[in-house]
């Protein structure tokens, strides 16, 4: 996985299965891209990586949310 798709997510960013904030985004070799919570990232993150050229995760992001408080 890398990050060298795009600037990092932003609250605006939704998770295409459930809505919710995308902290996940895959680019597939076919030229979509897909956007997923952290839920839904880690649900498909094999089928994932079997189809996409680059992962963007930014779960880590959580984490530091919770820490700031």
């Amino acid at each position: 996985m890398n990050a060298t798709l795009a600037p990092s997510l932003s609250a605006a960013d939704r998770c295409d299965r459930c809505g919710a904030q995308a902290y996940i985004r895959a680019r597939l070799v076919n030229g979509g891209e897909l956007l997923f919570c952290a839920h839904h990232g880690r649900e498909h993150l094999p089928q994932l990586q079997a189809h996409a050229s680059e992962i963007q995760d930014e779960t880590s992001r959580l984490t530091a949310e919770d820490e700031l408080g």
